[in-house]
């Protein structure tokens, strides 16, 4: 027996969110920090350090598919990623930094994702189960214009996720991942209705992960929605559909569970299939425990509120796929992060998920809830918007004295400058964001999305404040430059430097930023210069005659003690 749908939804409140302001508020979200800014730690300049090493290489195929740098593998095992960033940096054309171009390529993968999700959970709102009570006098929600309206409060959602700003405009595995589950995504819950475009987004998003560092969580969301489509297929006699509705055939599940192993064999044949299973011992499980669980309060906020008041509110539907679907993309990633060591890489993939439950919780809202989430929002948003306005009048000015005197605390060495251009770019910001509070507090008070406007509008703000007024001192703090130009300032451009135990992060700022010909110590040339992590002094007293060398000083980033370089310089033979 089918059972009553939660959702209460009157045509009136199924009104169109204008195209161009969505479109302006994912521009809005997706451009600030291409510009004015280089690679930061770690993972950002580590993935961009191997694109950079693919798109120089003169080794053929073989090393596309081995990607090194300087004989070390990445720590994600991928491949795509990077065939995408040095493929970016290829075509670009020379005035456009490489760095530049990987960025504004990867921003098109996150504007996919955006696509994906809105497609996806425009057709899992289409089907019958997901439908508004029908009134007796009619009046109830038209079912593509209800569709359409879940779709844009899904969208708003993703945007607002907190988790989703800095992990979404970086140039890593983890964002190719993203906008590759989220084409698996649509591909399952468009495959009723379409076949040439769900087909084509399924063997993307399989193969895309399997390519991507992620082919169990691909094998394991492939798996798991070919299960929860046989089941739906097995439930529906028993069901009171009408007719019309567009069922899943046995032809579309076997090509979910089709393309899913083809994509899994695929991985295990180039060797990117790992165990990645990372469990807490016995005694830090109490600590793991709360530090993931702050994680997910954090990062997924604040869709996780809704979607738990989707679970609650739609409990009778568990089973429909619109709620199955969504569910399952969001405890796999969650499974994943409390299982393995790339705990925020590894929950971004559940962003869209999160999102689409968030989405099915706005036809249950009563209007005291709306109002509560307004002005949490208004408050938050706008009190952090303040916030960073203040610290960078401090930081023009002196004044307040407090936030200056923590801001060059933190940065020290750092020197503000005027932009006009950032400047009024955040004015712009603020200006909007003063408008959308009084047009959400006035108009359209009945628009079912209303609810998710001021918090993807908030996101979208204080990202844009942050990449704008913010910028110059965060490319300082989080940029390998200031220890680079440290670096060549003693040791000039020799012909090689050598190095001992240095990190990825290290060995790629030193060939991009410093266009230093890097050289393992052991095996490799000799060079007048050697740079060694502190953590590998024992090391190096094993392996070369310290009286040939001299320590020249020890470099450090600015605002982290913790990047230490040790610096040597090779003493001429005795007799020289």
């Amino acid at each position: 027996m089918n059972h009553p749908t939660p959702a209460i939804v009157a045509q009136s409140a199924v009104r169109r969110l204008p195209r161009v302001a969505l479109l302006l508020l994912c521009a809005a979200y997706l451009m600030p920090g291409l510009l004015g800014r280089g690679p930061w730690k770690s993972a950002d300049i580590s993935s961009f350090g191997y694109m950079a090493e693919l798109a120089q290489s003169k080794d053929g195929i073989a090393a596309w598919f081995d990607p090194l740098l300087l004989g070390l593998r990445p720590e994600t095992p991928a491949l795509i990623p990077y065939w995408i960033g040095a493929w970016a940096i290829k075509i670009a054309p020379s005035w456009i930094n490489p760095d530049l171009a990987v960025r504004i390529a990867f921003a098109l993968l996150l504007a996919g994702a955006f696509t994906a999700t809105w497609y996806a959970v425009y057709y899992l709102a289409r089907t019958y189960r997901a439908q508004p009570v029908a009134f007796a006098f009619g009046g109830e929600a038209r079912p593509t214009d209800y569709a359409r309206a879940i779709a844009d409060g899904a969208l708003l959602a993703l945007i607002a996720s907190l988790g989703l700003a800095q992990l979404g405009h970086e140039t890593t595995p983890a964002l190719a991942q993203l906008f590759f589950a989220s084409n698996l995504f649509f591909g399952v819950a468009a495959l009723p209705y379409r076949r040439i475009g769900p087909i084509a987004a399924l063997i993307v998003g399989a193969f895309g992960l399997a390519l991507s560092g992620g082919p169990t969580v691909g094998l394991t969301l492939g798996i798991g929605c070919g299960v929860i489509l046989l089941l739906e297929r097995k439930r529906l006699p028993s069901e009171e559909l009408p007719a019309s509705e567009p069922t899943y055939s046995l032809a579309s599940i076997g090509a979910v569970f089709g393309i899913t192993l083809l994509a899994g064999a695929l991985a295990a044949a180039l060797g990117l299939l790992e165990w990645k299973i990372d469990l807490p011992t016995s005694h830090g499980v109490l600590f793991e425990v709360r530090s993931q669980a702050k994680l997910l309060l954090w990062f997924t906020w604040p869709t996780w509120p809704l979607a738990i008041w989707t679970l609650w509110r739609w409990r009778r539907q568990l089973t429909a796929r619109h709620v199955a679907l969504p569910l399952w993309f969001a405890a796999v990633p969650l499974l994943a992060t409390w299982t393995t060591n790339f705990s925020e890489r590894s929950l971004l993939l559940g962003l869209p998920a999160f999102a689409t439950l968030a989405a099915f919780a706005l036809p249950t809202f009563r209007r005291s809830v709306a109002a509560l989430i307004d002005w949490f929002t208004l408050l938050f948003f706008s009190g952090s918007a303040i916030i960073i306005w203040v610290i960078w009048v401090a930081m023009q000015t002196g004044v307040p004295a407090k936030p200056a005197a923590n801001v060059a605390k933190l940065a020290p060495g750092f020197v503000p400058q005027f932009s006009l251009a950032p400047f009024l770019f955040a004015l712009t910001a603020t200006l909007a964001w003063a408008w959308l509070v009084r047009w959400r507090t006035g108009r359209h008070r009945a628009a079912l999305w209303k609810t998710l406007v001021l918090p993807a509008g908030g996101a979208a703000l204080c990202w844009m404040l942050v990449m704008t007024l913010w910028l110059p001192v965060l490319d300082f703090a989080r940029s390998y430059v200031p220890q680079v130009n440290a670096i060549a300032e003693r040791v000039g451009q020799p012909g090689c430097v050598s190095e001992l135990a240095l990190g990825r992060p290290h060995i790629a700022a030193l060939r991009y930023h410093g266009n230093f010909n890097v050289q393992p110590l052991i095996g490799g040339p000799p060079c007048p210069w050697l740079l060694v992590s502190p953590d590998a002094i024992a090391k190096l007293h094993e392996i070369v005659n310290l009286e040939s060398w001299r320590l020249v000083g020890t470099l450090r980033r600015p605002t982290s003690p913790g990047d230490d370089l040790l610096l040597y310089q090779r003493l001429p033979p005795v007799g020289d």
